[in-house]
């Protein structure tokens, strides 16, 4: 296996949001052929539930932001929901 195809491989592999360590275990994988898909599988399985728990971490996160501003009128008064919501005043779900 050439430099120029561990690199692709490697940049590949980042792009999809492998960590180095994932990465390292991927291009051993990629390298032996004596390797069970199993074990690739594995590895890519429990990225897929990480993305997964990460989005919906993001998405509680945008629910509860998309609350706050849809609570602030935006006007020239200085009450503010938002920055009630981030000061522990206010509802931040």
């Amino acid at each position: 296996m050439s430099d120029v195809h561990r690199l692709s491989f490697l940049q590949r592999s980042r792009s999809l949001g492998f960590s180095v360590e994932e990465c390292r275990q991927l291009l051993s994988l990629y390298g032996d052929k004596e390797r069970e898909s199993a074990d690739v599988k594995a590895i890519a399985e429990v990225k897929l539930a990480e993305i997964a728990r990460k989005m919906a971490d993001l998405s509680s996160l945008r629910d509860a932001l998309r609350r706050l501003a849809q609570n602030c009128h935006g006007d020239e008064l200085p009450a503010c929901p938002i920055i009630d919501g981030l000061a522990g005043n206010g509802t931040v779900q």
